[in-house]
């Protein structure tokens, strides 16, 4: 592909958004940098761990000398005593789409959180923002109960939404109880309004990478090992002195619980490694089967993503800014 290639007119731009979605250690990282370095791309994080600030490693987010070839959002911007939303994330990327079309850049969404790119491209449901002091009511009502009673008085509000959550589900269980009080109204019921699309008039194109399964769990077992070579430990052991809430999202990524548990000397490290492992692909597997049977992708790539596949996704971008979808 020739060098003005990466040069198309204004309005070829403004109003596309590429997605690049499949499972963790798919290769879709590496894909977005080569898109955005030959088509002034800008990458924006869609992967629900990775918009935390504390686990850089763990999460195997972009590298500083990656984030320095090309613009990177949304990459460790919340701080893990928060929980970032769906809603929270798409009123960010958004904000990130819309800067990238005002400077004729690609906005390139990768990730594989499913709930965040389905968000995105059909809307979500029009559910009302809880006041801070509704929040902590739900939480100190969380404690004070315990979480088997708390669930039981989310049935009262919402015998729909406690049906579906399992006890274990804190942060879901305390959203229904924080809308259905604050609204009157039963969170599940607020989940079939009609949805809104936060961009109308965007124009999206969805390459989804699906690896054969024995390539991915490969990658996934080599990448963790990696990641403990790299000082992943000494990260989480960091994130441990912050005394973060056990139930907040941060604390429950993917090998968190498991280093946790070594650093405490609850469990041989090796034990700890193998266990993060197997969560991991059988979270990949999960992710698998999402985008193959929710997504509706433009180009499949049935393979991890290498330079050998570069012309291929080059030339399907190529014709996506030229024809906007058309």
């Amino acid at each position: 592909m020739r060098a003005q290639d990466q040069s198309l007119p204004k309005h070829k731009k403004d109003g596309s958004v590429l997605i690049i979605a499949g499972p963790t250690a798919s290769g879709k990282s590496a894909m977005a940098m080569d898109v955005a370095e030959r088509f002034s791309g800008t990458v924006i994080n869609a992967d629900s761990m990775q918009v935390y600030r504390e686990l850089r490693v763990l999460t195997a987010r972009p590298s500083i000398q990656d984030e320095n070839r090309v613009p990177h959002r949304l990459f460790g911007v919340v701080d893990g005593r928060e929980s970032c939303s769906a809603g929270r994330w798409v009123e960010m990327a958004k904000a990130e789409i819309e800067a990238a079309w005002g400077e004729n850049r690609l906005p390139i969404i990768v990730g594989g959180t499913g709930l965040y790119l389905q968000a995105l491209s059909e809307g979500m449901s029009p559910i009302p923002d809880t006041p801070a002091s509704v929040r902590a009511q739900a939480r100190a009502r969380y404690d004070e109960l315990g979480a088997e009673a708390f669930k039981d008085e989310v049935a009262k509000l919402d015998p729909a939404s406690a049906e579906r959550l399992p006890v274990g589900d804190t942060q879901r269980l305390l959203r229904a109880w924080e809308v259905s009080t604050y609204t009157g109204r039963p969170f599940s019921a607020w989940l079939d309004e009609p949805r809104t699309p936060p961009l109308p008039g965007a124009q999206f194109a969805t390459i989804a990478i699906v690896p054969p399964r024995d390539r991915l769990y490969a990658a996934i077992d080599k990448r963790f090992s990696n990641m403990v070579a790299s000082g992943v430990v000494d990260e989480v052991l960091a994130l441990l002195s912050q005394n973060i809430a056990p139930d907040l999202p941060v604390m429950k990524a993917l090998g968190v619980p498991q280093l946790v548990a070594f650093i405490r000397g609850d469990m041989r490290l090796e034990d700890a490694i193998a266990e993060a492992q197997q969560l991991s692909r059988n979270y990949a597997k999960r992710q698998l089967t999402w985008v193959r049977n929710q997504i509706h992708a433009d180009y499949v790539l049935s393979a991890q993503y290498s330079e050998s596949y570069r012309d291929k996704i080059f030339s399907f971008v190529h014709q996506f800014l030229l024809t906007g979808g058309d």
